[in-house]
């Protein structure tokens, strides 16, 4: 599993938004990015404007930072998407990383940050139509259902009172029973439209 061990914070600054990956920090006076918004290091202030190439880049490394995954990882998505007969290969990548697991469970609002996700996925608190799985980057399918183990119900319990966050229409969450179901892909235009995938595709074509 590819783990940051770095300040993420650093991350929203360096991307120029925030990427929400320190849960309710993220809403508070106490966000990095609130605070100084502006690039991490010495020169943070001074950046000059960036070539065309750079821009690709950040594109790039805005997406894959705000799923916390590797290079390698992204890359791969990205072939996978553009191997893909049907479909537009932006959208189609978005997809494919909107189904990682980790991802899922953040959205369904069971937890406030994704490496809290992570850990409750590498720590076998959760199972996928039944079946435990402790793998972040496991792709779910439409219909499936992810539920949480019965001795995992409390600790689960307590993190649902601390995320604010309201699941998407795609994902229909039982918090009563612990339970939600992954109905269908987001299309498009329930993403975030300010992600400019078209960079990122120019960015692999070169």
């Amino acid at each position: 599993m590819a783990r940051h061990t770095k300040s993420v914070c650093k991350l929203c600054r360096n991307e120029g938004k925030k990427l929400f990956l320190k849960g309710n920090r993220c809403n508070s006076a106490k966000c990095g990015y609130e605070k100084r918004p502006y690039h991490s290091g010495v020169h943070g202030q001074n950046r000059k404007k960036l070539s065309e190439y750079a821009v690709q880049l950040r594109e790039k490394n805005k997406l894959r930072n705000s799923y916390l995954i590797t290079e390698k990882q992204f890359a791969r998505y990205f072939k996978m998407a553009e191997a893909q007969q049907q479909g537009v290969t932006g959208t189609i990548l978005l997809q494919l990383l909107e189904a990682r697991f980790d991802n899922v469970v953040f959205r369904s609002g069971l937890v406030h940050s994704k490496p809290q996700a992570r850990q409750l996925i590498r720590h076998r608190h959760l199972m996928v139509n039944g079946r435990i799985v402790d793998i972040p980057s496991y792709r779910i399918k439409p219909g499936d259902k992810v539920s949480v183990k019965e001795k995992s119900a409390n600790l689960v319990k307590v993190l649902i009172e601390e995320a604010p966050i309201q699941a998407p229409h795609w994902i229909t969450v039982d918090k009563d029973k612990l339970i939600f179901t992954f109905d269908a892909l987001p299309t498009r235009e329930d993403l975030d439209p300010n992600i400019k995938e078209q960079l990122i595709i120019e960015y692999y074509s070169r």
